[in-house]
Parts: C-alpha cells; structure tokens; sequence
C-alpha cells in the first residue's frame, strides 16, 4: 500500500512555527479529534476561532489571558531538556494516541524547524507521524516506503542516519543502494508517475513531497 499525501489522522498536534495556511491542513484542524498546541501555538489556534483539547510545554510564551481561560487544559513540563514538540509527543504516548498531524514546525526561527524534524523522526519510532506544512508534507520512514505521487511532483529525502544506503524507483533522479552523505544530497528530486518507492536499508530518512496544487488565496 502506498502512503498517501495526507492520511485521515484524528490527532493534531500544533508548534507555534508559522501557522498552516493550506486548505488541506485546515481541514484536518476543523475536523481533529483533538488539537494538542504547543505553549503559544494555543494564541495562534484561537485567533482562527478554533481551541485547545490540551495546551503543553513550559509555557515561557503562552500569553497570560490563555493561559487564564484554559488552565484546567495546561499541562506544564517545565524541564529544558527537551522541547516543546517533544513534551506533546510524550504526552501522547502517555494518553495511547497514535496516528498524528504535525502542523506549525517550519518557520520563523530556522533552529526551531529543524530541531522539530529531528524530534519528529526520533519519536517515529513508537509513533505513526507525519507533518503538514505550507508547501508538502513530510514523512519519516525506517524502511521501505512506497509514495503516492504525481508526475513532476518535487521529492526530497533527508538521510538521518550516517550509512543508511537508498534506492529510488519512480523518482527522476535514480539512485541504487546508495549512501546519502550530506543532508543536501538527496534534494530536489522529482516525481515520474503516480508512485516512488524509497528503499532503505540500515538507518531512515525524512521524505518531502511538495503540495502540486496552489494554495488557497
């Protein structure tokens, strides 16, 4: 079976990176079971007349008037070890969610998207994750991987792990059981038909697969 672009997830979890503008990325917030924002991604929720099931993180910059309406839906993590991406997805996992919507990763600070891909593939170990931005989709993967696609559709793969070796079928770029060594090595590949397969072996990566359609407006 192939991944499609978006799967029908119940869970939303929102960081409080540049808040989703794509229809399709809305749709999936209108209609979510449950929404789990991320500190002061629960300002950005309300603004677009939506709220909270639950507010996490260490609520350095929730503003005080949400944090005052909707303290019986905070759970405060105060620890610096991790950040606030990471205490959503371990909350999760300590409520048995699985099958989530990542939205509001990418963004604003450049240090903060990326240290949300990396939270991302590290938790796609015990959880089924993909993340929603303005421009695709992203998808960690830790085996071989069969996409849904469209002709000319842009393709990117991030080799997370040193020594993971790839193999691409259905991408306009081919490659045959080979290693990625830079992160950048793996970009601006491009879809041939309706489907690609990403084979891996020893390691993982992150897939990017851009929206085709223009977005809303």
């Amino acid at each position: 079976m192939a991944v499609p672009m978006i799967y029908p997830y119940k869970t939303v979890v929102l960081a409080a990176g540049d808040f989703p503008e794509r229809e399709e990325a809305l749709v999936m917030l209108r209609q979510a079971e449950e929404v789990i924002c991320c500190d002061s991604a629960a300002d950005l929720l309300l603004h677009a007349g939506l709220e909270p099931c639950y507010i996490i993180g260490d609520m350095d910059s929730l503003s005080s008037s949400v944090r005052r309406r909707y303290a019986s839906r905070i759970r405060h993590f105060p620890e610096q070890e991790t950040n606030d991406l990471a205490k959503a997805l371990q909350f999760c996992m300590s409520r048995q969610r699985n099958g989530i919507h990542l939205m509001g990763i990418g963004g604003k600070r450049e240090d903060h998207a990326i240290a949300n891909l990396s939270v991302m593939f590290a938790y796609s170990r015990h959880l089924e994750l993909q993340a929603i931005t303005n421009y695709g989709v992203f998808h960690p993967v830790r085996k071989t991987t069969v996409f849904e696609s469209v002709p000319k559709q842009q393709v990117s793969v991030f080799s997370l792990i040193y020594g993971t070796l790839f193999t691409y079928e259905g991408l306009k770029y081919p490659l045959t059981n080979a290693p990625l060594s830079e992160w950048w090595q793996g970009t601006l590949n491009e879809a041939c038909d309706t489907r690609f397969t990403v084979e891996i072996h020893g390691g993982g990566a992150l897939v990017f697969r851009e929206f085709t359609l223009k977005k809303n407006g």
